[in-house]
């Protein structure tokens, strides 16, 4: 008897499609918030002059799948017959061991024989030769349009290079902003004028800063939570935060180092990965060198970090900062920093809830949250975010946004009491060579301007406000940093 049928193989395919046979989609599958990642998916699915293959890519529990079901809900409603949709998890085994040709034969012979179809595909990276199959769909199909999921990135890059150019566009589904965190969690919002920037928090008088704080304010009680459970959309609505964090542990931690990374890149030894994953929860936010690791982790060679590093990268765990220069002043040393992927898997992993009340650990917590927004916001950017540290004394400004058409923004995290900068800070000596200078302050009344002797004027902001900022720029359509 074979293990795999035509006949298993549709069985299979109509459980996962069942508006074949209801016309609509379950409304438990197509939850009601929608990600940022949602409307920037169905604006290339309905483009007509431009035909793309829209690649979703993030860490577990995002919301990929999730998408997937409110943009066929979404073409449903628009009267596609839902016979022309189907959806394949690619994470099934037997879809897995069925292969592409099987797969799209038994939909085609079965369900629809038309060529006019929407094609679904969770986790495709899971297929064997997804790359040259997407390839083959797009050249052979040209009324087909295709929507995938992805959780390693860099294998879906490279795809996208060798098999994808000009075919498919990725879209990062990061984990979540806190302003989608409180559009989710249904928090009363701040009331803020349209266009909204933090710049204008120079030109502002106090009683104006004054006024757009108190609303800002509205949100401020939602932030600690946000750091602990906040970025995944299922676990931010759970009613209990432990159970929330072991559910995180479990999925989206677990899951990909003792399974996805194994299973894609021939990992033998889970452990030595789960070690370093470990590692770098305890140093997120700070500069790593690889030679330091190995050490540390006894038994553990240079390369091996270095390519499991790599590897955490790929699947949405962990960013690499790399050093950017600064008013032509080399940086020292070009290790980079590691921030973990969102402040609330570090929390999970680490267990430990004095993190919470460690001002230490707390300055590394906000850290992590604001890197992580300005890398979601500007990576589709020729921009990037990086860190710089360099000079006499190998001084250090936290977060370098580098954007290669206008000058930089420099952000300082003094997420503590008082946050103190003095005059010579890195930010306060480059000041003058950048746009704007941020310094993101940990209490509600602690925002203005700080004045500088040498240069520019800096901002100081909560950190609460400027991540609710910069969210709020983005649902409406404009950068809250330009």
């Amino acid at each position: 008897m074979a293990i795999i049928s035509r006949e298993g193989i549709l069985k299979v395919l109509s459980s996962y499609n069942p508006w074949w046979r209801t016309g609509t989609i379950n409304p438990r599958l197509a939850k009601t918030y929608k990600r940022f990642a949602f409307y920037e998916a169905m604006g290339w699915l309905a483009q007509k002059d431009i035909r793309r293959i829209v690649v979703l890519t993030g860490t577990r529990r995002v919301g990929k799948t999730t998408i997937q079901y409110q943009m066929i809900e979404e073409l449903l409603k628009g009267g596609v017959p839902p016979q022309r949709i189907v959806f394949i998890s690619m994470d099934h085994p037997m879809l897995k061991l069925g292969g592409f040709s099987d797969i799209l034969e038994c939909y085609h012979e079965n369900i629809c024989p038309d060529q006019d179809v929407y094609y679904f595909f969770d986790e495709v990276q899971y297929a064997q030769d997804w790359d040259k199959w997407l390839k083959t769909i797009y050249d052979t199909q040209p009324d087909t349009k295709v929507v995938a999921t992805g959780s390693a990135s860099p294998a879906l890059i490279k795809g996208s290079r060798e098999s994808g150019a000009g075919r498919w566009t990725t879209i990062q589904v990061p984990t979540m902003s806190f302003y989608e965190y409180c559009e989710l969690t249904g928090v009363e919002r701040p009331s803020l004028p349209a266009g909204l920037r933090v710049t204008e928090f120079l030109s502002m008088t106090q009683p104006e800063r004054t006024k757009i704080m108190l609303q800002l304010s509205k949100v401020q009680n939602h932030f600690t939570r946000y750091l602990q459970v906040g970025g995944f959309p299922e676990l931010a609505l759970a009613g209990s935060d432990v159970l929330a964090q072991q559910i995180m542990r479990e999925d989206v931690v677990d899951k990909v180092l003792k399974r996805d990374l194994p299973s894609l890149y021939n990992i033998r030894n889970a452990t030595e990965l789960e070690r370093i994953f470990l590692y770098l929860c305890n140093v997120s936010s700070e500069v790593v060198s690889l030679d330091a690791i190995a050490r540390e982790l006894n038994g553990v060679s240079r390369p091996t970090v270095e390519n499991y590093i790599q590897y955490l990268e790929s699947a949405n765990l962990i960013y690499q900062s790399w050093p950017v220069n600064m008013a032509g002043k080399r940086v020292l040393k070009a290790s980079p920093k590691i921030y973990i992927a969102d402040a609330a898997i570090r929390n999970a992993v680490l267990m430990d809830d004095s993190l919470l009340t460690d001002p230490v650990e707390m300055g590394k917590i906000v850290e992590t949250a604001v890197y992580k927004h300005l890398a979601a916001l500007y990576y589709r950017d020729a921009a990037s975010v990086g860190y710089y540290r360099g000079g006499r004394k190998g001084k250090e400004v936290d977060i370098v946004l580098e954007r290669p058409s206008a000058k930089n923004i420099l952000i300082e995290v003094k997420y503590r009491e008082g946050a103190p900068i003095a005059d010579d800070d890195a930010i306060v000596e480059l000041c003058g060579e950048a746009a704007l200078s941020i310094v993101v302050t940990k209490n509600a009344q602690d925002f203005g301007v700080h004045n500088t002797r040498s240069g520019p004027d800096l901002i100081r902001i909560p950190a609460f406000a400027f991540l609710y900022l910069l969210g709020h720029g983005e649902k409406n359509g404009y950068r809250a940093l330009e």
